[in-house]
């Protein structure tokens, strides 16, 4: 009888990429003793090969959402399915640029896309991702929020699946509260209020504490359009009569010095909160969740502040989405399957910070931690404020957009000037020019 000891097996990468969990015929260079002698032979052989799934997204980019993502999201769903999944942060015009190299050499590498609601038509107009409308019909436990519709549907037909949505909420250190006004419930607290409480503290304490985002192309232009549509402007919109009165809410505070003093080197009100060098913003809600939940005991967390027209607030989403031709489309919508279950989706909310769950089951299965508390109010601001999306992708380059409103921020908010409106008409030419 022939015996056969196997000293070494290598086996080609390639086949790895066919099939996941399922058995394939698969090339193996094996070195063997045969007959007294050590000889190389290459064999075929049915065995079972392990699947890459390519998982691109510009969601949970912050190291500490990607190390929750990958652990405790991701691994479960690896070990179940005997796969690996590629998970990678790519920004979203880098995707929508790989995307189309992909498809225009018809050499699709990559199976799930996840992108912002604002660069969705893009996709779906450009026919890079998958129609999910029947997918989505044949699941009866999860009912997507409507909210985002218009952007991750076109036609009646739905390509990309909501996740990640996000609103801004008011967060105050309770070092701030004796300053608040007489008589003002912060859960319907309004934007002259909230001024005027900021005047007061800056007064009492001698330097400012309100933070914004004073870094050029951050977040100013989602802070100031909040206060916006609060009082009947759109977005974005610098110079209606809506406008003028939301530019006289934060003229209050620049007149007052009622800003950080470091605010225009503040790209994020994150470590300013924690540090206590700022005492009141009103923020992206899971950068408010991270804050808040860190330490429940020293914050207080609100709705944002409304006007005559209520709740205003940006609000966005991400998406997943198929990509057109995915090498493995099994396997993706097994995954989104998975991530789109309402016990998923709250694990994933809670774990980076306090994200929107859109999926309205999702919201039976929270609890009363900090963090639910986030969640909950920022549900409350989504369901019932006027809220805007973002439509990036009416104009040429939404960075300078972002620039239109940072300037008036820092040649006449900051420095205590009146609003005119002629400053106003200027910046509005300057975001009308920027239109496709």
């Amino acid at each position: 009888m022939k015996k056969f000891s196997i000293v070494l097996l290598i086996v080609l990468v390639g086949a790895a990429l066919l099939s996941a969990c399922q058995p394939q015929t698969v090339v193996e260079t094996v070195v063997v003793e045969k007959e007294g002698k050590t000889v190389v032979e290459t064999v075929e052989v049915e065995k079972e090969v392990n699947k890459t799934l390519v998982f691109s997204s510009r969601l949970f980019s912050p190291p500490r959402e990607q190390e929750f993502f990958i652990n405790e999201i991701i691994k479960p769903f690896e070990e179940e399915h005997g796969v690996t999944v590629n998970f990678q942060i790519i920004d979203d015009q880098t995707l929508l640029d790989r995307a189309e190299v992909q498809q225009t050499t018809n050499h699709i590498t990559t199976d799930i896309v996840v992108a912002h609601n604002s660069r969705m038509p893009e996709w779906i107009d450009a026919g890079w991702v998958e129609d999910l409308t029947d997918l989505v019909a044949s699941w009866d436990d999860r009912t997507f929020s409507t909210a985002f519709s218009q952007d991750t549907d076109k036609d009646g037909h739905q390509y990309f699946l909501p996740v990640g949505a996000d609103v801004y909420l008011l967060l105050a250190n309770n070092k701030a509260l004796p300053y608040l006004p007489d008589g003002v419930d912060l859960d319907a607290i309004t934007w002259d209020q909230y001024a005027d409480w900021a005047v007061a503290i800056a007064e009492g304490e001698g330097e400012g504490k309100v933070c914004i985002t004073g870094i050029p192309a951050k977040s100013w232009i989602y802070m100031f359009g909040g206060t916006g549509l609060s009082y009947g402007a759109g977005f974005p919109d610098a110079n209606s009569e809506g406008a003028m009165e939301a530019w006289k809410v934060w003229e209050k505070i620049g007149k007052a010095n009622g800003f950080v003093p470091s605010v225009l080197n503040i790209d994020s009100c994150v470590d300013p909160m924690m540090r206590e060098e700022s005492w009141l913003t009103v923020f992206h809600n899971a950068r408010a969740g991270q804050v808040y939940s860190s330490n429940e005991t020293a914050f207080t967390l609100a709705p944002a502040p409304s006007g005559p027209n209520g709740i205003g607030s940006i609000a966005g989403v991400s998406g997943y989405a198929i990509m057109k031709g995915a090498p493995n489309y099994d396997l993706a919508v097994a995954f989104l399957e998975y991530l789109t279950r309402p016990d998923i989706q709250v694990k994933l909310a809670k774990g980076t910070g306090g994200f929107i769950p859109p999926v309205e089951e999702a919201i039976n299965y929270l609890g009363d931690e900090a963090i639910d508390e986030v969640i909950n109010k920022a549900v409350l601001v989504l369901n019932n404020g006027v809220v805007s999306g973002v439509p990036a992708g009416n104009y040429q380059d939404w960075g300078a957009v972002k620039k239109c409103f940072d300037d008036v921020f820092a040649d006449t908010i900051l420095p205590g000037l009146d609003v005119t409106q002629e400053r106003l008409d200027t910046a509005q030419a300057c975001v009308d020019d920027l239109l496709k």
